[in-house]
This record gives C-alpha cells, sequence and structure tokens, in this order.
C-alpha cells in the first residue's frame, strides 16, 4: 500500500517542481520574448511563413482568430479523411490494411481533430503505418497546437493585449514546444524499451508450439505526442496496457508526467501575461487540490477492492482489469490524470474501477477545468472565475470587474454559453441513446453501470477526452455503430469548436474594454478567499449539473455493493 502511495507522490512532485519553471518558458515563447531556440527555430518558423504565406506581424481580431482555426482545421479534416479513405493504395501498409468504412473514417478523423483521439476501432487491424504516422500523427501535432494557442489568445485578452495571430501561435506551439520536447521524449521512450521500426507484424513460435503474430510499428514517436499533447489516441488497442505502449515503471512515470505537465505549466503561464503570478500559483494550488482529493479517493477505492470479490478469496486490491506489472495505483494515477488532463489514454480498464473511480473519472469530464485540455482547459478554468466575480459582485450590489476591466451583459452571455454547451452535448444524446437501449446503445452491462456506459462515452466526446468505459457497440454490429460514430462526431466537434469560437469572442471583447483604476471595494481576485469562492463555484455547479446521473450511475452502483455484503 504505501510503495502505491509513494509512486503517486513521486509522480505529483516532480510536477509541481518542474511545472513553473516550463510555465515561464511557454510565456516567454508566446510573449516573443528570447528563448534557447530561437538561433534554429526562427528560421524553422521563417521559412514556414514564407512558403504558407503567412504575415507574422498581422494581429487577428477575435471574429478572425476563430475563422482561422475553423477554416484551417476544416482543410486538414478534409485531407486526413481522403488519407484514410485511401489507404489501401497509399505506403507503409505491410499488411495490406483495406479502408474503414467512412463512417469510422469520418468519426476518427473529427476525433482526432480534436484532439479526443476516441477510437471506434482496433488500430493494428485497422489502420496502416502511413495512416497511423501521416494521418492521425499529423493531427496529433495541429489539435494540441492549435488548443495551446486559443488557450493563449484568450490569456492576452484578458490581459488588455492584441490576440495575436492564430497561425504563428499554431507554429510556435509545434516548433517550440511540441516538437523539441517530443523529441526527447521519444528517445527516452526508445531507450526504456517502446518500439520504432516500419518493419511489419512478426511471427513467432509460442512454448506450446503454436504461431503467434506479434503487431509492431512506429510506437515511440506516437506515444510521446499521444500524451504530452494530451490526445490520447493508441496504436494498439490495448492502449498504454499494452507493454510495446508502455513497457516498465519508468515508462508509465514518465506518461503521467507527460501528461500532466503542460496543463499545469500553462496555469503558471496565465499569471506571467497577467504580470500577477500569485493568481496563477494560486489557481495551481486550486487544481492540484482538488486534483489530489479526487485520486486519493480512487486509489483508496481500487485498494479495498470489491467487496463481492473480497468475500470469496480474501481482501485485496481490484484488479480485475489492471494491468498486474504496473499495478492499482498506477492505474488509478493514470485513470485520473488522463481525464483530468482530457488525454484519454489508459493503462487499465476504465469499465473495471470501482464506482469511487468512476465517479471521480467522470467528475472531471464533467467539470472540465481540473488541469483539462491543453490551452483550452486554462481558458474554461478562468471563464469560473468570471462566474465568481460575477456572482460576489451581485452580493455586494458592484458592476464585476476582472483584471481591472468591467464584466458586462455581453461577457455574462458569452459565459453562459461556455458553460451551458457542455451538459446539453452530453445529456440530449445520452437520453436519445439510453431510451432506445438494445437498437442505439448496445449495452452490454445493463443497470447502474450500463447507464454510467452511456454517459461516459458521450462525457468523454463532449470534453474532448476520448476514453471509454467500454461495454458499448460502438464498433460492432454496424447499426450501433453507425449510431454511435456519426452522434459522437457531432458531440466532439461542437464540444470542441463552439467553446473555442465562444472563448475567442469573449477575448476580442475584454481587450477592447478601458480598464478601471482599483478602489478599496474592488474585490481582489488574487487572495485565498476568493480562490476558495471559486472552487465552490465549480464543484457546485459541475456537480448539480449532472447530479441526477451521478447518482443514477456510481453512486446508486456504489450502494448496491454494499447493499451486497
Amino acid at each position: 500500500m504505501l510503495q502505491g502511495f509513494f509512486q503517486i507522490a513521486l509522480t505529483l512532485l516532480l510536477v509541481v517542481v518542474l511545472s513553473p519553471i516550463l510555465g515561464r518558458y511557454l510565456a516567454q515563447v508566446f510573449m516573443a520574448r528570447k528563448t534557447l531556440l530561437d538561433p534554429v527555430m526562427k528560421r524553422v518558423e521563417q521559412i514556414i511563413y514564407l512558403v504558407c504565406g503567412v504575415e507574422p506581424e498581422k494581429d487577428m481580431t477575435g471574429q478572425e482568430y476563430a475563422t482561422a482555426v475553423l477554416v484551417s482545421n476544416s482543410v486538414m479534416a478534409i485531407f486526413v479523411f481522403l488519407l484514410l479513405m485511401f489507404q489501401e493504395w497509399l505506403p507503409l501498409n505491410p499488411t495490406n490494411l483495406k479502408a474503414p468504412t467512412w463512417d469510422t473514417a469520418l468519426h476518427t478523423t473529427v476525433s482526432f481533430l480534436v484532439a479526443a483521439d476516441l477510437q471506434h476501432y482496433t488500430p493494428e487491424t485497422t489502420m496502416s503505418y502511413f495512416s497511423q504516422v501521416a494521418a492521425l500523427g499529423f493531427l496529433m501535432f495541429v489539435a494540441p497546437a492549435t488548443g495551446l494557442a486559443v488557450g493563449i489568445a484568450f490569456f492576452r485578452g484578458l490581459s488588455g493585449r492584441k490576440l495575436g495571430n492564430f497561425y504563428v501561435d499554431l507554429t510556435r506551439s509545434i516548433t517550440r514546444v511540441l516538437l523539441p520536447m517530443c523529441i526527447i521524449g521519444a528517445v527516452v521512450l526508445i531507450s526504456l524499451g517502446v518500439p520504432e521500426t516500419i518493419a511489419g507484424p512478426v511471427k513467432v513460435t509460442t512454448l506450446e508450439g503454436a504461431t503467434q503474430t506479434i503487431a509492431r510499428g512506429p510506437v515511440a514517436h506516437f506515444e510521446i505526442i499521444k500524451l504530452l499533447g494530451e490526445n490520447g489516441g493508441a496504436f494498439f488497442g490495448a492502449n498504454s496496457a499494452h507493454p510495446f505502449e508502455n513497457p516498465n515503471g519508468g515508462s508509465n512515470l514518465l506518461e503521467v508526467f507527460a501528461m500532466l505537465i503542460i496543463p499545469a505549466a500553462v496555469i503558471h503561464s496565465y499569471g506571467v501575461f497577467i504580470n500577477n503570478t500569485r493568481q496563477g500559483k494560486l489557481l495551481f494550488w486550486m487544481v492540484f487540490a482538488i486534483f489530489v482529493v479526487l485520486v486519493g479517493t480512487t486509489a483508496v477505492g481500487e485498494y479495498q477492492g470489491n467487496p463481492l470479490v473480497n468475500a470469496i478469496i480474501g481482501e485485496q486490491p481490484n484488479l480485475e482489469g489492471k494491468e498486474v506489472r504496473l499495478g492499482w495505483a498506477q492505474t488509478a494515477l493514470f485513470a485520473i490524470t488522463t481525464t483530468a488532463t482530457m488525454t484519454g489514454s489508459a493503462n487499465g480498464m476504465f469499465d473495471s474501477l470501482m464506482p469511487s473511480g468512476g465517479f471521480s473519472a467522470l467528475l472531471n469530464l464533467f467539470l472540465q477545468v481540473i488541469w483539462g485540455a491543453m490551452g483550452t482547459g486554462a481558458a474554461s478554468l478562468l471563464i469560473y472565475l468570471f462566474l465568481t466575480v460575477f456572482l460576489t459582485g451581485l452580493m455586494v450590489g458592484r458592476t464585476p470587474e476582472f483584471l481591472g476591466r468591467k464584466i458586462e451583459q455581453r461577457e455574462i452571455t458569452l459565459v453562459s454559453v461556455i458553460v451551458l454547451i457542455h451538459p446539453l452535448l452530453i445529456l440530449i444524446p445520452s437520453a436519445i441513446t439510453l431510451a432506445f437501449p438494445d437498437t442505439l446503445a448496445g449495452i452490454s452491462n445493463p443497470g447502474f453501470h450500463g447507464l454510467t456506459q452511456v454517459i461516459y462515452e458521450y462525457a468523454s466526446a463532449a470534453a474532448g477526452n476520448g476514453s471509454g468505459f467500454e461495454g458499448l457497440a460502438d464498433s460492432q454490429p454496424a447499426s450501433t455503430a453507425l449510431w454511435w460514430n456519426l452522434t459522437t462526431s457531432i458531440t466532439l466537434w461542437a464540444g470542441r469548436f463552439i467553446p473555442i469560437i465562444v472563448l475567442l469572442l469573449l477575448a476580442d471583447s475584454m481587450s477592447h474594454k478601458q480598464t478601471v483604476p482599483a478602489t478599496s471595494a474592488t474585490l481582489s481576485t488574487d487572495t485565498g478567499l476568493f480562490t476558495a469562492v471559486t472552487t465552490g463555484v465549480i464543484l457546485i455547479l459541475g456537480v448539480l449539473t449532472f447530479l441526477p446521473v451521478l447518482a443514477l450511475g456510481p453512486v446508486a452502483e456504489a450502494f448496491q455493493l454494499i447493499a451486497r455484503r
């Protein structure tokens, strides 16, 4: 037990120590200050701007920035969809895989475009190496880079700066952040035993004399951007439980750290952008505290195990659905990290988590701000600051102000759209699906757990996470697979781009406001009290919005287990 909790504490300590350093570096990159990579990357970026016809000095309005995001992402989506549909005739296809069905290709394209990577297929038997690298691997860089660019533009707007240029921010996100970190991470993973080859599957003879085909491929570079970019899409169906993706404890530590480090660092970057590092630190510790509670709740539940199983074989940790090389503690940490950061990877079965783990994972997807997706997670966190300022302003009868700028009707309207769109995208399609449990849902586990499976699928899609409780017929048969592919594609797209558009319009609105001189009656947002109130607003809104589905899902399942003791 102590060893498991020590492993968790070590990982979190690394994040606490290193995230402020990376946060300052990110601020330097996007505030166009000098960095160590300037001598090399400035030349590379100049070539990219020249080839693409980008004017790096031209700033965009909120509408122009949003248009650039939508147009560029639409072009990339069409490009990737065509690659998937024509993979049979493209190179690096050693097993001669045919093209996936059109709805699977569409769902996969949308899913990877929004950095969710929700996979309704088995990767090693569906996608060629070329599709994995040139199509999906391409999106695994540009999708998180888009999110980071939007988050940075939001910070600029709040601080009264112009929003910047999307194409410049996108380029810098890749050349200055993702690419160098991925090169280092891929080399480390290769040294730990993760393969990186374009050779086809290998056939071996087992000890029993049978023949087994072992899939392999260019895994190491795919694995690191999957985690560092908050993508989550697996090269193999078993995801990070596969020994070629996650061979040992060292690789597992690196993968959990990779998921956490950039979202944690972005919060510190926000403090630098607004010239108030104290507020950035308070927000970091607020998120960190909630995260630790959720990890602890899940870890304790997994250590105590299933009471029904314990009564038969004796008390022990819940090892069902776990990768025994890594253990219960690392599975608990990985599960909460991957849902908190909107990564969606997994080193164990979410379907096998105890109810406390399912509750914690769902709560992460509902809130979207316990670290959250790269860039947009921190921006969503600041939306709750808007709400807190507005609510506290109402209490004392003052016009709310945030960072010296008044929050008025337009801003609150935009904030309301962001807060409301997420539950609508989850609850409406879930209600329709649950109304037809056999023909649409394909639930394999009826009862409270089955409801959680359906809710989780749409929550994962709306949050851009990509993990799944599984147990749903989302790949076979064709009728239910078509329903899941199309409905989650809509949820994925809307859950990503509607908030992005609204965030950029909100940032543009704030950037044009005149600053208001602070007075003795001005509400300070960099105090422990305000941070505590913000925590309450986040938890109350998140829990109350989804209380019925939480009560009918993991909470009811927990009481059911207790009653059967």
